[in-house]
């Protein structure tokens, strides 16, 4: 039971060495203007195999079709919504998941975003036994993966997701054959990663430059941090930092080019922001900007929130 990219490598895993009968998924989606309905990854490469795709809305109300199916073992990565009871109860050797944290610290849906949002050094990967809440059943096994100073959302999820994948296919055969262990967490250290929204995208540069740049790469490439600047919003995809500090500068001012990118003040220090989509157009790294763009002319502008 899975949606998106992070998910694939698991579920081929699984394909390759188990007998997977049925996939859960979220619905389609319609995307861009006309509304095309897009599959998730996770229903791609199921189909490609050939293999059950169940698809429920609500699977609180819609569970039948996984039930009659009485799997022995569910394995759950990312799916998206709260599994119930009725399907927690249906498979021999319970119900799994794989989940991006080392919990009890950052349960919820954006574990590997709110991780390096708090400039976390390390997070990992937990195999657990699925309940009736979020992300608090028993620990099964655990694998710590360090989350480097320039990881973004994108390396460390793909890191994760291998890591993921080699942890479940070690720790599965101790769950078959009923001799592993599990250790039940402990609510008083627990944390939490709610969904990434619109109000985590906006950039606030009267922040430190270091909460400025984790901001930046947790949230890149997807869905982007964004700025606004002379009026239009700005789309912020990569950055780095330096030991600069502009006093004489007001916050979010763009106050230094360099060959790689504009430097903006910060409250204490400087984030070099390198990759960018300013309004109406592509994006595109500042070192190839300006070599159309005279970089001069965005000295003195001042990033703001928008308010």
């Amino acid at each position: 039971m899975g949606t998106p990219d992070f998910c694939v490598p698991i579920l081929q895993s699984l394909i390759d060495n188990y007998n997977v009968i049925a996939v859960v998924t979220q619905p389609d989606k319609e995307v861009g203007r006309h509304k095309e309905l897009r599959k998730s990854p996770v229903k791609l490469l199921a189909e490609k195999y050939g293999i059950v795709v169940i698809q429920p809305e609500k699977i609180r109300k819609e569970y039948n079709e996984v039930t009659m199916r009485k799997p022995d073992l569910i394995v759950t990565c990312a799916y998206g919504q709260i599994i119930p009871k009725e399907i927690l109860e249906t498979p021999k050797l319970g119900c799994i998941n794989v989940h991006a944290s080392l919990l009890p610290k950052y349960r919820g849906g954006a574990p590997i975003q709110r991780a390096i949002l708090n400039g976390e050094k390390e997070t990992g990967i937990t195999i657990m036994y699925m309940d009736e809440h979020m992300d608090t059943g028993n620990m099964i096994s655990k694998e710590v993966v360090e989350i480097k100073e320039d990881d973004n959302f994108e390396t460390l999820h793909d890191k994760l997701s291998i890591v993921g994948r080699d942890l479940l296919l070690k720790t599965l055969p101790d769950i078959i054959n009923g001799t592993n262990e599990s250790i039940k967490q402990n609510d008083s250290e627990a944390t939490f990663a709610p969904i990434i929204t619109r109000d985590d995208e906006l950039i606030d540069f009267s922040k430190d430059a270091n909460t400025v740049y984790n901001q930046i790469r947790a949230l890149s490439p997807f869905p982007g941090g964004y700025a606004v600047l002379d009026g239009e919003i700005v789309k912020i995809y990569n950055s780095r930092k330096t030991n600069d500090f502009y006093t004489e500068k007001q916050l979010g001012e763009i106050g230094k080019i360099y060959k790689d990118g504009i430097g903006v003040a910060c409250k204490d220090g400087e984030v070099i922001i390198t990759d960018i989509k300013f309004a109406g157009g592509k994006r595109v790294l500042m070192k190839d900007y300006f070599n159309g763009h005279d970089g001069d002319k965005l000295l003195g502008k001042i990033f703001n929130k928008g308010e």
